[in-house]
């Protein structure tokens, strides 16, 4: 079985399964998305969730997070991972929007991968879920999952992304993102499906015994 017939069969489970994908991190605006995904950044979402319906509320703009003052913003979002690190992306971030873009989030790839803390699966989450522009943001999850399902050769994330554009049409890639994120979650887990139990590692590959081993991004 080819790559592009994986990629098909893929796509029918996946559209069968999740014919709906809600965004997994609350928001309220353009902004506090791009937040919210700067702070998922070794952390899951849930935790991103409980800390940020306490914050958004109340501080939603850029120019609330430049008076807050990093310090303060530490206190906000301490039960997050590398909290200090992130604080300090959270205030350069908004004082860089406050200051060049009227604090407004730019709309393109270029502006947003040269703001503070933000690399190119951020950017590219951001343009998908935020601006609905076509994109494959790639994390550790999708590119384990596409060496699982024989779609990439898992080099790194670039080389995943790349091939991930390649195989499906540029329509599905917005969807398909979180399509496959919610999939990995329920049925084909790190540490459970091992590449050989969930409904789409056993129809791509029906004849596979052994665990797979996928090379980390």
């Amino acid at each position: 079985m080819s790559d592009v017939q994986r990629a098909k069969i893929i796509l029918k489970i996946l559209n069968k399964t999740y014919p709906k994908t809600p965004i997994p991190l609350k928001h309220k605006n353009i902004f506090t998305l791009l937040i919210s995904v700067l702070l998922s950044a070794q952390c899951t979402d849930v935790n991103v969730n409980n800390v940020t319906k306490n914050i958004y509320p109340k501080y939603n703009k850029p120019e609330h997070f430049v008076k807050l003052g990093r310090k303060k913003i530490e206190k906000l979002i301490r039960s997050i991972g590398i909290f200090r690190i992130k604080a300090k992306s959270v205030y350069n971030l908004s004082k860089t929007l406050v200051k060049k873009f009227n604090g407004k989030v730019p709309k393109t790839f270029e502006e947003l991968e040269k703001l503070p803390g933000v690399g190119h699966k951020t950017a590219s989450v951001v343009m998908s879920q935020g601006f609905g522009f076509p994109a494959f943001p790639i994390d550790t999850h999708i590119h384990r999952l596409a060496q699982r399902w024989g779609l990439t050769n898992g080099k790194n994330v670039v080389q995943t992304e790349k091939d991930l554009k390649r195989l499906f049409p540029k329509k599905y890639w917005n969807k398909l993102h979180l399509q496959i994120i919610y999939y990995g979650r329920e049925y084909c887990k790190a540490r459970e499906c091992y590449g050989i139990s969930c409904k789409i590692c056993t129809s791509c590959y029906p004849k596979r015994k052994k665990p797979i081993k996928t090379k980390k991004a």
